[in-house]
């Protein structure tokens, strides 16, 4: 309907009834309804993601975390433990433990001595606390005693240094390497606390290191020097002395070598006879090869030291005995071959008749060309092998090479030709293809000196004397060979120039009447 209401409004307003207020659509609650739930869904798998990791990182692993921080914070440095001191048989010091450190570069282990290592300390390195090893006597030990150096991977693999790690140094060398368990000891530890920039705040434990054992040789240290000197003039040789009963009193090589460039690092200056001045040089001198120990690693023909041997063999066979001679005719013939005496090819002289003592004494290559010749191939290989060669005697040293006794059946194998009978005379003189070291020939010397009896050369102190061999001579046939030796070092013997007992007296000219001159001995001696 319409009705009048007023001048304010429009005449006429319609009215209608009032609408009801619409019911929102059920979809539109459902959907607003789920992304809410969607909402709280992803937040609670979001915090129940950090609940579990942060139980992970606590709980599980909290150990591990806590660990790794402390060790941000903590270091551990190794204090390496002096190594035992290795004395002569009089209680002599051959080597000493000076002050020193290490630097460990990946897997090489560099060695520094205190006033290098100062310069890196005060820049807030940290270095390992160490010991370095220096040889008071540079090369006149530097086969026996040996050196350190760094261990190798090959090395790791072997039993004996299972316990070690690729940065500790080992004996590489002679004693060094033969007594490394005894010399060496147990290393301690130091655990220091560091801040961020990797200076040291406090120690927070340490361990003392405990030192390795130390050891006595049979060395003579006087006499090892006294050698070392008399090869002064010498470009390559041995010296090999022993006690009757095989202690080794002094053992030598040449060329030499300080050890000390092995030991002392890169700061050591040496001042040695050897003219090696780095590891480099010595390493790289192939042609004098200056680390072969030569007394008991190099085999060579023994040379006229041989004729002993062969003495021996024709007197215990029973082939010869005091009363057989050969007449010294200076030269013999084989077919096209000539095998001469050295007095008859140096001097133009012969020796005249010779039995077994004259012959040791004069050295005379005719007197033992014929005696192997009468004694045999064979036998005197048997000999031989009886006096020990052939194999390694056993010192307590590594690297002992055994040699070589030729037989017929060995050269047709190794050669590829028969035997003759001038390898025969050969052999008979210590020359051709028998082989020996320096400590063999000391060897069959001691069997001399002993009655037969030859013992196990030895080093180390404190083992007992072993006999190898025994019975090797009787007293008869000792005595002869003994009067034979000592001939040779008096006048009119081939070893007597060689103790230089000449005339010096300008007053005293060698007129060939009155004073002779010297005659030089056999040059396969």
């Amino acid at each position: 309907m319409a009705a009048k209401i007023g001048i304010a409004f429009p005449d006429y307003i319609h009215f209608e009834k009032p609408r009801k207020i619409r019911n929102l659509d059920f979809s539109e609650k459902s959907g607003g309804h789920e992304r809410a739930l969607l909402l709280l869904l992803i937040f609670a798998f979001a915090t129940g993601l950090i609940f579990l990791r942060l139980l992970s990182l606590q709980v599980f692993k909290g150990s591990y975390f806590r660990e790794l921080s402390d060790n941000n914070r903590t270091k551990t440095i190794l204090i390496h433990a002096e190594r035992g001191t290795i004395f002569d048989r009089s209680n002599k010091p051959l080597v000493y433990n000076v002050p020193g450190f290490r630097k460990i570069e990946g897997k090489k282990t560099r060695i520094l001595e205190t006033e290098a290592a100062n310069e890196l300390l005060a820049k807030g390195e940290n270095l390992e606390i160490d010991s370095l090893r220096e040889y008071p006597y540079k090369d006149a030990f530097a086969h026996v005693l040996g050196f350190l150096g760094q261990i190798s991977e090959e090395e790791l693999k072997t039993e004996g240094f299972k316990d070690y790690s690729l940065t500790d140094l080992v004996g590489k060398e002679g004693i060094e390497r033969q007594y490394e368990g005894i010399l060496k000891g147990v290393s301690g530890k130091r655990l220091i606390e560091e801040d961020s920039k990797g200076k040291e705040i406090r120690v927070l434990g340490e361990t003392e290191p405990i030192a390795g054992r130390d050891i006595t040789l049979t060395l003579d240290r006087d006499l090892q020097l006294a050698s070392f000197r008399a090869l002064e003039k010498v470009k390559r040789g041995a010296v090999v002395v022993t006690s009757p009963k095989g202690e080794i009193l002094a053992l030598l090589s040449k060329p030499f070598f300080d050890p000390n460039l092995f030991t002392l690092g890169e700061f050591y200056k040496p001042a040695t006879s050897s003219g090696y001045q780095n590891v480099e040089e010595i390493l790289g001198d192939s042609k004098n090869q200056p680390l072969l120990n030569r007394s008991i690693s190099g085999a060579y023909p023994p040379g006229s030291t041989f004729k002993i041997v062969t003495a021996s063999s024709g007197l215990e066979d029973g082939i010869i005995d005091e009363s057989y001679t050969v007449e010294d005719v200076g030269i013999l013939r084989v077919g096209a071959f000539s095998f001469a005496n050295w007095l008859y090819t140096g001097y133009g002289r012969t020796d005249g008749t010779l039995n077994v003592v004259s012959g040791i004494k004069r050295s005379n290559d005719i007197f033992f060309y014929k005696l192997a010749e009468k004694v045999g191939v064979e036998r005197l290989s048997s000999t031989a092998e009886k006096f020990g060669l052939g194999k390694p005697l056993g010192i307590d040293l590594a690297g002992e090479a055994k040699g070589l006794v030729p037989t017929p059946s060995w050269k047709e194998e190794a050669v590829g030709e028969s035997w003759y009978l001038g390898d025969t005379y050969h052999y008979g003189i210590g020359q051709g293809f028998v082989l020996t070291t320096p400590l063999q020939v000391n060897a069959w010397t001691q069997a001399v000196a002993n009655e037969g009896t030859i013992y196990r050369p030895f080093i180390l102190k404190n083992l007992k004397p072993k006999t190898l061999k025994k019975n090797l001579l009787s007293g008869q046939n000792t005595s002869l060979i003994r009067q034979g030796m000592v001939e040779s070092c008096s006048p009119g013997g081939v070893a007597w120039p060689l103790f230089d007992f000449k005339v010096k007296n300008k007053n005293l000219e060698i007129d060939g009447k009155n004073f002779l001159e010297v005659l030089e001995a056999t040059i396969s001696g």
